[in-house]
């Protein structure tokens, strides 16, 4: 079985590190600390539940990224969720909006929530993930004898 350990990932520039721990802080203070958990706390008594549910999930993830200001590396998956879904948001449904001709205030307000996801594409180290997502053998999936 081939084995793989950290010495054998790419090196991650300071700065990138340094930089991933600025975008965890902005994921917690902006979103969580400023929007998310005052409305949470002070507004939510009369949301639908999708709208406390969404809520809920992005004040986990404002949760979460403090540990992503410590451990920038090790919560880089995080990092990914959030570059996924707001890509896929962008362009999903608000391109297609904006391509039917169906743009909306609420759409473009998002649209600017989400476009800043842009910077994260510049700072993640993407050989690093690509040596330890994928390229990286999986864990076994029962202990060896």
């Amino acid at each position: 079985m081939q084995t793989f350990n950290d010495t054998q990932l790419p090196p991650v520039a300071t700065w990138r590190i340094n930089a991933m721990r600025f975008l965890f802080l902005l994921m917690a203070g902006i979103m969580g600390a400023m929007f998310v958990w005052p409305q949470l706390l002070f507004e939510s008594a009369d949301w639908d539940v999708m709208r406390g549910l969404a809520k809920s999930m992005l004040a986990a993830l404002a949760l979460m990224s403090l540990l992503g200001v410590r451990y920038p590396l090790q919560m880089l998956p995080l990092m990914l969720y959030e570059i996924a879904w707001k890509t896929i948001w962008i362009l999903l449904i608000a391109g297609r909006a904006w391509m039917a001709g169906k743009w909306t205030p609420d759409i473009e307000a998002l649209f600017y929530d989400c476009i800043g996801i842009i910077i994260a594409y510049f700072i993640v180290p993407w050989p690093y993930i690509w040596a330890r997502y994928f390229k990286q053998p999986m864990e076994p999936l029962r202990k060896a004898a």
